[in-house]
């Protein structure tokens, strides 16, 4: 393979960038991560040179709805990691603006006290409507972070108004943050996260409502399913996250000597399927984008919709 510079104003081939990310060079983490969002011819070079050596570092999903708190809470995880000699990469994906397709939110504020620590990298993601709260580049992202050293990596997700389920799909370990000043927060467990979250945390614990919160979500979680762990943070003051971090790893312990190759199987079939889905989609968006003759024969009436969706289809995907 010939590697492209890394841009038209820079004579740095790729593969100085690439050598340099497996040094764990912060300069190179950053730059990889903007191709892998620019998603160019640049961006699957990276993935092929680097995938071989991904696959060493652990990931934490970290969801739950708007307000829970969550970015607080990673931050004091990131604290309780360090602590403990990991080198921890944070992937906070943010909703995406509607002019720029940039991260709304930026690299979280209140993580900002771990900026300078070179064990760790934080970046925000932009989520670019893709579905559950989850980056196309994210899968990438994380491959990053994972061959330059980052041996703990937490996604958190956008929680944008509803809990995101996709993250499970990435992630070895899956949190869900709640709080009891979320009042719809049974009513979006009982709709599918009860399958989801390995850990369930109530944060914001010293609050009224509390106790009956994590009482709710105790016998939410205990119906059918083994090793599912609840617990109670203050993520302000650092209260409870200790006992997370232990909770975290134990449930890492456990999955690793129990059926770690089918988790692996089936992520990578998640990951084959949205890689496919979105090619198809580009496909089809650009043949609707030159069926004018298609078009106008809805307008006046002489096709429907879905006919005329099968058309299309059909110039897109041969089927053998």
């Amino acid at each position: 393979m010939v590697f492209n510079t890394l841009s038209t104003n820079s004579t740095l081939p790729m593969s100085s960038m690439v050598d340099a990310l497996l040094k764990g060079e912060r300069w190179a983490v950053a730059k990889a991560i903007s191709i892998l969002e620019d998603d160019g011819i640049q961006a699957r070079e990276i993935v092929e040179i680097i995938f071989k050596h991904s696959g060493n570092s652990r990931v934490i999903g970290v969801t739950g709805p708007a307000g829970a708190g969550k970015s607080t809470l990673v931050g004091k995880m990131i604290g309780v990691y360090r602590a403990r000699g990991f080198r921890v990469g944070v992937l906070a994906v943010d909703p995406s603006s509607s002019i720029s397709g940039g991260a709304i939110l930026g690299d979280r504020v209140r993580m900002q006290e771990h900026a300078l620590d070179d064990g760790t990298y934080i970046r925000s993601m932009a989520s670019r409507g893709a579905s559950g709260g989850i980056s196309f580049a994210l899968r990438d992202a994380i491959r990053v972070l994972d061959v330059a050293g980052f041996n703990r990596i937490i996604v958190e997700s956008v929680g944008a108004g509803q809990l995101d389920v996709k993250i499970s799909s990435i992630a070895d370990v899956t949190i869900v943050v709640l709080n009891p000043q979320t009042g719809d927060s049974i009513q979006a467990i009982k709709a599918g996260l009860t399958e989801v979250g390995d850990i369930y945390v109530v944060n914001k614990a010293d609050i009224s409502g509390a106790n009956a919160l994590y009482n709710d979500i105790r016998a939410l979680v205990a119906e059918g399913r083994d090793a599912v762990a609840v617990l109670k943070t203050v993520a302000s003051t650092g209260k409870g996250v200790d006992e997370l971090v232990d909770a975290i790893e134990q449930s890492l312990s456990r999955k690793l000597s129990n059926g770690y190759k089918e988790i692996i199987r089936k992520r990578v079939e998640s990951e084959l399927m949205d890689i496919v889905f979105n090619m198809l989609a580009k496909m089809v968006k650009e043949r609707v984008g030159i069926e004018h003759e298609m078009i106008e024969r809805v307008i006046a009436k002489e096709i429907d919709p879905y006919k005329a969706a099968e058309s299309i289809v059909a110039k897109v995907v041969r089927y053998e």
